[in-house]
């Protein structure tokens, strides 16, 4: 069985839905991925996917669709992607077990490879990595 790239909770799912649904355009899923961006390295991004791309990652989980880019594979191994909403606005989220840093102001952050030793040994053992 291939490693999850990515996990999603019910609020990501939710709001993936909303968005669809709220879409004047037909709208598949959302397709995550991450730019040069920042004073800790790298930001993550987010794009509607009216088509998939070939060679993307296909993540379906909790009824919707979320695609990744292949270059962002590695660095988004075991990530779970949550939505929050909060008094002063809402934004999805990302806890990635990859992330070594990030910038104080929260728009960027520093992304290493996954270790695929450490999530083999993990499920192997029945632990999830970075748990």
């Amino acid at each position: 069985m291939p490693f999850k790239i990515m996990s999603l909770t019910d609020a990501a799912a939710e709001r993936i839905s909303e968005i669809i649904e709220d879409s004047d355009k037909p709208v598949l899923g959302l397709r995550v991925g991450i730019k040069n961006a920042g004073c800790a390295g790298v930001s993550y991004t987010m794009d509607y996917v009216t088509e998939p791309v070939k060679g993307d990652d296909h993540v379906e989980e909790r009824g919707v669709n979320v695609w990744v880019d292949p270059k962002a594979t590695m660095y988004l191994l075991g990530t779970v992607m949550d939505f929050e909403a909060g008094k002063f606005g809402s934004s999805f989220t990302f806890k990635n077990p990859n992330q070594t840093g990030a910038c104080g102001c929260g728009e960027s952050v520093t992304l290493a490879p996954a270790d695929l030793k450490a999530l083999a040994e993990a499920r192997a053992s029945g632990h999830p990595a970075g748990a």
